[in-house]
């Protein structure tokens, strides 16, 4: 699987949805439920950044291949559920939506720990 493409359209896809959040939603959304969204748009930004930067670390040779398949597998399902379960939270109300969240915050945590025990392994 190409990560690189993934990040790359995933930080795409972030600044779309932020544009649309700020543009779009702005006065539609109540309080919380903008900074929901815009909570999403972060966690979202940041771990697209991820999926383009390890790719880049195997190629190097600083990371193993099969390790760094793992890591961007984590960090884009920690995108989807994630980022996805606020994207969906913020704009339908759904609270209940919020309870699948943390399994995406654990994909982050797995993607980001797994990344370093590669990288030390490897040095």
């Amino acid at each position: 699987m190409n990560w690189s493409a993934i990040g790359a359209a995933g930080l795409g896809l972030a600044v779309m949805l932020g544009a649309f959040g700020a543009h779009g939603l702005r006065g539609r959304l109540d309080a919380y439920s903008m900074g929901v969204y815009e909570k999403a748009v972060f966690y979202h930004f940041i771990h697209a950044l991820g999926l383009l930067l390890v790719p880049l670390l195997a190629r190097t040779g600083a990371l193993a291949p099969a390790a760094a398949a793992w890591v961007a597998a984590l960090l884009a399902a920690g995108v989807l559920i994630f980022s996805g379960s606020l994207y969906a939270l913020a704009l339908t109300g759904v609270r209940a939506l919020g309870a699948i969240t943390p399994l995406g915050g654990l994909s982050f945590i797995a993607a980001w720990l797994l990344l370093a025990v590669a990288l030390a392994r490897a040095r």
